[in-house]
């Protein structure tokens, strides 16, 4: 009886293993900050790892090996006072291309307000329904947005649940005073969501699913099929940049996928590579990659 126990346990801790569905790298870069005490951002660097690895975000069950690769770069500058710390955030998220050994880029977003308090080994608390602190609540937000992402991609809209997680936390922030949260910088948490959100930004998200489902997924097989959908994309884009060109939703895309555009695009006929070349430059013109697709 107590080995058949024993048996039991192993197995809901195996279960509880592969529940989590985030394989998030944390690295923390505090050289600009001043203190004797280097120890405290190692261990904020393992609770932050900790925070995104271990908690549930989901209902659904991973298996190590279809856990979201994700990572966040944290740039210390400041510390004003002790426990507050001042910086920025890089967050990073991938999926793999059906078939083959290639990651694609999900996400590549500079976080400018990446301010909180923390003290060395001090519980990281969070709830859905209400702000505790800036620190859990950014790394919250952080998670369903990697989610809604992810989810996105394969299958359409599939992220809106996390989503409204995503836009959950923001509201629960609002009273804060913290920046990041409110109406302010165009690339900040709140316009993220705010723009994510916007049902006149549906297709932007529904250009998400076909990008990566219906074209990179099947791109060995079919690739002038596969760019011919991706052109639809940028183009389908182009028509929300005219209502908005400002949207940060463009600037997060062309942030992942520039480089990759640019080697899809590589190998396709001279008309192909004019079109595209003409279309992402008419929505980012400064980007000077996007010259290879011409040969200048």
């Amino acid at each position: 009886m107590r080995k058949l126990l024993f048996y039991i346990i192993l197995i809901l801790l195996a279960e509880n293993t592969l529940a989590q569905e985030l394989n998030c790298k944390v690295t923390v870069n505090a050289a600009p900050v001043q203190t004797q005490d280097r120890a405290v951002f190692k261990d904020m660097e393992r609770a932050i790892a900790q925070f995104m690895n271990t908690r549930k975000w989901t209902q659904d069950t991973y298996k190590n090996h279809e856990k979201i690769n994700c990572s966040l770069f944290i740039t210390l500058n400041n510390m004003p006072s002790y426990g507050n710390f001042e910086g920025s955030a890089q967050l990073t998220s991938s999926r793999p291309v059906y078939g083959t050994n290639y990651e694609t880029r999900l996400i590549n977003y500079a976080d400018l307000d990446f301010n909180f308090q923390y003290q060395e080994s001090q519980p990281m608390e969070y709830n859905d329904n209400s702000y505790i602190s800036n620190l859990t609540s950014i790394l919250a937000f952080y998670a369903y947005f990697v989610l809604t992402m992810d989810y996105d991609s394969f299958a359409e809209l599939g992220g809106s649940p996390y989503l409204q997680k995503a836009y959950q936390v923001v509201n629960n922030a609002q009273n804060s005073g913290v920046n990041g949260w409110v109406l302010g910088a165009a690339r900040n948490r709140y316009n993220l969501m705010e723009s994510l959100n916007n049902p006149q930004n549906l297709d932007w998200r529904k250009g998400t699913y076909q990008y990566h489902r219906l074209a990179l997924d099947v791109f060995d097989k079919t690739p002038d099929v596969s760019r011919t959908k991706i052109s639809e994309v940028l183009t389908g884009y182009k028509k929300i940049f005219a209502v908005n060109p400002g949207t940060v939703l463009l600037v997060l895309f062309f942030d992942a996928k520039s480089n990759e555009i640019v080697n899809i695009f590589t190998h396709a006929d001279l008309n192909t590579r004019r079109e595209v070349y003409d279309l992402v430059t008419s929505m980012d013109s400064k980007r000077t990659i996007f010259q290879q697709l011409v040969g200048n």
